[in-house]
């Protein structure tokens, strides 16, 4: 065959090829071309999303220090020596005393400090001063059971319980110790059976619970029971510190 015929026949199979849109065979395929006069739409930037720290942890109850209280004491009292002052404000201020009976395994003076914000937190009774000689008004006592049930006749605590009883709300050193059931939180009981007995000196008495699921009144026996209501420490619970 004549080598013109032979170029001829593969110049028609070539555009034969490619009017019929076979792919020659390629190790790649060619990017495409843009046609004239068009814009090449932009790319899609990433989505930035906001950083959203996570929630910060919610501490847990605090909860019973491993102490041994002993169930009965001396009956004498270490006092809190030196003074505190009240919180600002316009109501009359109350002077009370702090006492530890002896052999206890709390410090007076951490004791003391404890009360001291207890009763003068804005929730609480009022404004109060702590002086360490015989112009208070009551005594926030910390005793054993044993002095504890002594101190309080003829009221019957059981070696489970405090009291108000003439000047001195006597707080039983098995409950500052491990709380009560009633409570989950160790410091919010505490703050309780301050509040509680100490409002009994300034003459509030026992109160009930105003409906189910409603805060108890600080001067419901909520060592005891409930009865219904949730946990309060406070005779002003609405009132922010």
């Amino acid at each position: 065959m004549n080598h013109r015929v032979l170029f001829a026949a593969a110049g028609i199979a070539v555009v034969g090829a490619v009017t019929w849109g076979f792919a020659l065979p390629s190790e790649e395929v060619p990017e495409p071309v843009a046609q004239v006069g068009t814009v090449p739409p932009p790319a899609s930037p990433r989505a930035t999303l906001p950083y959203i720290p996570p929630p910060a942890p919610t501490p847990p109850p605090s909860t019973p220090k491993k102490v041994k209280v002993p169930e009965k004491g001396s009956g004498k009292y270490r006092v809190a020596a030196g003074e505190a002052e009240p919180r600002a404000g316009r109501a009359q201020v109350i002077r009370y005393m702090v006492e530890v009976e002896k052999g206890l395994p709390f410090d007076v003076d951490e004791f003391a400090t404890a009360v001291h914000e207890i009763l003068n937190d804005p929730r609480g009774w009022g404004r109060f001063e702590r002086v360490s000689n015989g112009s208070a008004r009551l005594r926030v006592t910390l005793a054993t059971p044993g002095t504890t049930n002594r101190e309080c006749l003829p009221l019957r605590t059981f070696g489970q319980l405090s009291c108000w009883n003439g000047r001195r709300a006597v707080i039983n050193a098995r409950r500052w110790a491990y709380g009560a059931d009633t409570y989950k939180d160790l410091e919010l009981y505490r703050k309780y059976v301050i509040s509680h007995e100490v409002g009994h000196g300034l003459g509030h008495g026992h109160r009930d619970c105003p409906g189910r699921g409603r805060a108890a009144p600080v001067m419901v026996q909520q060592t005891i029971s409930l009865r219904g209501c949730k946990p309060n420490p406070w005779p002003n619970p609405g009132r922010e510190p």
